[in-house]
């Protein structure tokens, strides 16, 4: 189950704040995670408003004087870095090396779409390698060195793949708020690599037909067959040096995520108004704990929903605006 325990976890933690009024599917995300998991974060992008509005000191007993020998200056202590992702947990080991250090990337709507990827695109894992290049910077590496510590000398830390999830909102203001722990798998619905190298196909497509060129078929499969060999988002995002060139460009993918992808939308409809949820594709860890966790919080209900172009996902769905909520204890 490690593979998504830090999602599980959150999630326990989080309904069970729900039940005691601690939140609302109305607070504001960054209040949900840290009322949560605040303890459990090696990263936390608006350590501003952490500490500011919800009394959480991210560095919490470290000491300034040595943090400053580490790079973290005044102005970096409490900010809002505006550095993908979020939030990243902590890292832990265990007998076959490091494992959970999850991503969590926030995504707040008004309407019922989800708001556009604008820094990178959602996937089922990243490293801290990607997720440096994708920001241009080593600002989100250099925090997580430092507060997940002896961890972080491993050898493997900074290409280690790390799960993402994404806090997803809809309807943010009214009664129809839903709020879901989404699986990057369902996003995530053909291979990265696949996905880029066929966005740089479909551009040169649009301008032949857009100047009416025509290429010959073969030529055309050779041209494919280059292209497919861009599929780095690390290299496609890095800054570019051009001979003679007096900028250096670089190229900034961004995401809209269509109807299907949309575990909000009128394609699931068993995900209710009024929910929090928890969403994984199915595995036998998923199975395991769609058979568990009802039984250790009776009011989860764990369904299945189909994705049409990935599968079976399981479903943990908390009615978060019902007013027949138990508030026993389930820990």
């Amino acid at each position: 189950m490690n593979e998504f325990l830090d999602a599980v976890e959150f999630f326990t933690k989080t309904v069970d704040n729900l039940k005691k009024g601690i939140v609302t599917v109305h607070s504001s995300l960054e209040e949900i995670v840290l009322k949560a998991s605040a303890n459990e974060m090696a990263y936390i992008d608006n350590r501003r408003d952490a500490k500011g509005k919800f009394g959480h000191d991210f560095w919490g007993s470290l000491n300034r004087n040595w943090l400053k020998t580490q790079g973290i200056n005044k102005k970096l202590l409490y900010s809002k870095s505006e550095q993908f992702p979020d939030f990243l947990f902590k890292v832990r080991k265990n007998q076959g090396g490091l494992t959970r250090g999850s991503l969590l990337e926030l995504k707040d709507s008004k309407g019922g779409s989800i708001a556009s990827f604008n820094s990178t695109l959602p996937t089922k894992r990243k490293s801290l390698e990607e997720v440096d290049v994708v920001n241009n910077k080593k600002l989100v590496s250099k925090i997580a060195r430092i507060t997940d510590g002896d961890l972080a000398q491993t050898e493997e830390y900074y290409n280690y793949e790390r799960n993402c999830f994404y806090l997803v909102r809809t309807h943010k203001n009214d009664n129809r708020a839903k709020i879901s722990i989404v699986d990057g798998s369902f996003f995530e619905t053909v291979p990265k690599d696949h996905l880029i190298y066929q966005m740089f196909l479909n551009v040169l497509r649009g301008h032949l037909e857009k100047r009416e060129i025509e290429i010959p078929p073969e030529t055309l499969r050779q041209v494919e067959e280059a292209l497919s060999h861009v599929t780095d988002q690390t290299i496609i995002a890095a800054s570019q040096v051009i001979e003679k060139a007096s900028v250096r460009p670089r190229l900034r993918i961004m995401a809209e995520v269509h109807s299907e992808g949309n575990p909000h939308s009128s394609f699931y409809p068993q995900i209710s108004d009024g929910s929090f949820n928890l969403i994984l594709q199915a595995s036998p860890n998923a199975s395991a704990l769609r058979r568990d966790l009802p039984q250790e919080i009776p009011e989860v209900e764990a369904f299945s929903i189909y994705h049409k172009r990935n599968g079976e996902h399981i479903v943990f769905q908390f009615p978060a605006m019902s007013r027949n909520i138990s508030l026993g204890k389930y820990l």
